[in-house]
Parts: structure tokens; C-alpha cells; sequence
């Protein structure tokens, strides 16, 4: 009976995806390969299909181009692919060690260019809105299992980040034309949690917790090819968010499992505003309030944390084969979004399928279709304290989309 569990429990953690969560949520950062028994190696590709539209508001015919009927914005994300792999090593009954590599967090928005102007820019840089942020993390791990069902693990995490963000269109106004290339940067933070397991009835439990990791960023500023050099140059601070991950699993059948994950990600406090922006938005907002507001705002932004959960059924059904099924459900990071974040969470449905050409490895494949949230947008400036403000900034809605996500991994017990 036991035998079956840990060939299933891997099957649940393919299409417990998160490419389509919150803000720039991406793997999941999941460490459940860190808890297969004995030596264990796995690699896996994930990929999304999003559909991701909206419109001007109708309200604002002044972010609209004149003689233009067209208020769309057609499909902004950019189908994109994530890579994952781990290996874990049983060094003794009660140690252990494994070295995880993903890419937790990412975005690829690009705003097509369109006659309406509203998110591009058709006269001068014929560019649309755009952003692209890449990250990747090698996670060193070592476990110690003071009892046989008890396992406490923590290490180091090493993590890289780069993008560009462009801004284009009457809805950024003085903005338009405005570049940031951020150049790589590397960090380290760290992470540590705990286990239970009892595997007669293949019952798993594990709390793990992934802190900030702080960035100091190089970042080149223009405006249409004309450098930004309103202050002096500093580095800017970005914070990658502290996250939670509780795992949950266990068996209701011989061959049947029941498995869920929940998820909380600190994005509340996550701020991005290179120096040259920041001078240039105080400039902004000071000449608009008259002077009562001097604090500017910030290039992108979220405020509230992602809460994220899945829960699903895996079944072995011959010594070879095996399936599994969950429902997924994403809070969102607040609405109004973002220009550069314009969705408002999910629900999502997937289905998986594993094949064990013998009992010590496999490969398996899943897709999972994803419900998007409808979401105003705003242009960044909705929260400040000025009088009228939050209406004003209202510059967009996305509604009815979706996305499918993809998944392939391999994994080999050795």
C-alpha cells in the first residue's frame, strides 16, 4: 500500500501551478521535492497561454485619440515559459541535503501598439506600455530529522533579478516615453520550515517560509533616448516578498490522495521607484497639489498580500499509471490594479497524468485552465491624498480573460 503515495504525491505538486498568480507570483517556490524519500532528482518545465484584454474607460474619451473608435487594447501578455529542478540527497537517516533552482517570480506584459494611443505610442517611439522582470534562485538545503517522522530544514538562498519597464500612451501622460533598464543584480536571503510525515497512511504536513531578499539595483533612466539626470545617480532598492507555503497531503484509499496547498505572499510591501522616476513624479505631484504634496509615487506597486490555495485528488490506477485533479484559487493583489498588473487573481481547474515505466522514475504532464479576474486599472497615482485624485487615475478595465498553463516534469528516485 505505501509504495503508491510518494509516486503520487509528486504528481499533485506538477499542476499545483502559479503561473497566473498575483502580481508577479511564479513558481509557487514549492520545497516538496525536498521531502521525497531516500536520493530524488526531478526536472520540470512549466509554460502559460494567457489572454489577457481590456478598453479605455468610456468615461475618459482624453486617453483616446481623436477620430478613433477603437478603445481596446488586444491580447497584452506574451505566452512565456518557466524552468524548475531539484536534487536531494539522504545523507545519513538523519540528514539530508538538496539544492532547488527556479524562477520564482516574472512578468512579460507588452501593451500592442494601437491607433487609440491610450497604452501606446503611435506618433513618436511607435511603441506599446511594457514590462519584463526575470528572476532566478538557487535554494542549498540541509535537513535534519531529530525523530523518524520530523524533519527540520533550512538554508541559504541565492537570487538574481533583471528587467525594463516602458511606459507609453496618453494615459501616462508627462510619463510617456519613459524607459528603465534594470540591470542584474544579485542577493541572498534564506529559508526554513518544518515537516510531519507518517508514511503508512502517506501523511504530509509542512510549513515553510521564504524571507525578502533586498536588491540594490543599477537602473539606466531616458525618456525617448534622452537620459534622466534630475538628481543625483543611486542604486534602487527593490525587495523580492517573504512568503509562506503550507503543504498538506494525505491518503483516503489505498490509491487515492488528497492534497492541498496554501499560500501567503507579502506583496503590500513590495515597491518599485528608481531615483529618476521618483524626482520626476514629486515634480508631478507637487505642481498638481499646489504644493501641499510633495511625495511623488511609485513606478509599481500593490497593496494587499496574495493568499492563494489549492486543493486536489490524485489516483493511481495501474502500477504505471496515475491521475490527478485540483481547483485553484488566487486573491489577487487589490483593485484597482496596475497598468502593469491588470488582473485581479483567479479560480483554475487542472488535470494531470503520470506514467512509471518502472517503480524509481517517471515523467508526467498537466495543463490547467485559468479563470482571470476582472479589474479596473489606474495609472499609480489612485492612493495619494490629494482631493479627486482616485477617479482621475482611472484609466482602463479588463475583463472575461483567461489563460491555460502547461506542465512537464521528470523525476527519477535513485
Amino acid at each position: 500500500m505505501e509504495r503508491y503515495y510518494p509516486r503520487l504525491a509528486i504528481l499533485c505538486s506538477l499542476i499545483s501551478s502559479h503561473s497566473m498568480a498575483a502580481a508577479m507570483d511564479q513558481s509557487g517556490q514549492s520545497l516538496l521535492p525536498f521531502l521525497e524519500a531516500g536520493h530524488y532528482f526531478e526536472a520540470s518545465i512549466s509554460a502559460a497561454d494567457p489572454e489577457v484584454s481590456g478598453h479605455t474607460l468610456g468615461t475618459r474619451p482624453d486617453l483616446v485619440n481623436s477620430g478613433v473608435d477603437d478603445y481596446s487594447t488586444d491580447n497584452i501578455s506574451q505566452n512565456f515559459q518557466y524552468y524548475s529542478a531539484a536534487l536531494k540527497l539522504q545523507l545519513k537517516p538523519e540528514l539530508s541535503f538538496g539544492i532547488l533552482y527556479d524562477q520564482p517570480f516574472g512578468s512579460d506584459l507588452q501593451y500592442p501598439l494601437k491607433d487609440n494611443g491610450s497604452f501606446s505610442d503611435p506618433a513618436l517611439s511607435r511603441q506599446g506600455t511594457q514590462i519584463n522582470v526575470d528572476t532566478q534562485n538557487l535554494s542549498l538545503i540541509l535537513g535534519y530529522q531529530p525523530l523518524k517522522n520530523f524533519n527540520l530544514y533550512a538554508g541559504p538562498a541565492f537570487q538574481t533579478i533583471k528587467g525594463h519597464v516602458s511606459l507609453r500612451g496618453l494615459v501616462y501622460a508627462d510619463l510617456n516615453g519613459y524607459n528603465a533598464i534594470f540591470k542584474e543584480d544579485a542577493a541572498i536571503g534564506w529559508l526554513a520550515g518544518f515537516a510531519y510525515q507518517l508514511p503508512d497512511i502517506a501523511f504530509k504536513a509542512a510549513l515553510t517560509y521564504h524571507s525578502k531578499i533586498d536588491h540594490k539595483i543599477n537602473v539606466t533612466e531616458n525618456v525617448l533616448g534622452t537620459p534622466l539626470l534630475l538628481v543625483g545617480e543611486t542604486k534602487t532598492k527593490i525587495s523580492t516578498p517573504q512568503s509562506v507555503n503550507l503543504d498538506f497531503q494525505t491518503a483516503i484509499t489505498v490509491s487515492t490522495l488528497l492534497y492541498s496547498n496554501i499560500r501567503w505572499v507579502n506583496w503590500k510591501d513590495f515597491v518599485i521607484r528608481p531615483t529618476q522616476f521618483g524626482a520626476l513624479s514629486q515634480l508631478a505631484t507637487t505642481t498638481l497639489s499646489s504644493g501641499t504634496y510633495t511625495g511623488g509615487f511609485n513606478l509599481d506597486d500593490y497593496q494587499k498580500n496574495q493568499w492563494s490555495a489549492t486543493v486536489g485528488v490524485a489516483k493511481k490506477w495501474t502500477p504505471q499509471w496515475s491521475s490527478a485533479f485540483n481547483i485553484g484559487w488566487d486573491s489577487g493583489i487589490g483593485d484597482p490594479s496596475s497598468i502593469l498588473n491588470p488582473t485581479k487573481g483567479y479560480w483554475g481547474m487542472g488535470l494531470a497524468m503520470q506514467y512509471n515505466p518502472e517503480p524509481n522514475y517517471f515523467i508526467s504532464g498537466g495543463f490547467k485552465y485559468f479563470w482571470l479576474g476582472d479589474v479596473t486599472t489606474q495609472d499609480g497615482t489612485y492612493y495619494l491624498p490629494l482631493p479627486g485624485v482616485s477617479e482621475a487615475s482611472k484609466v482602463g478595465e479588463f475583463e472575461d480573460n483567461h489563460a491555460i498553463g502547461y506542465g512537464l516534469k521528470i523525476g527519477y528516485h535513485f
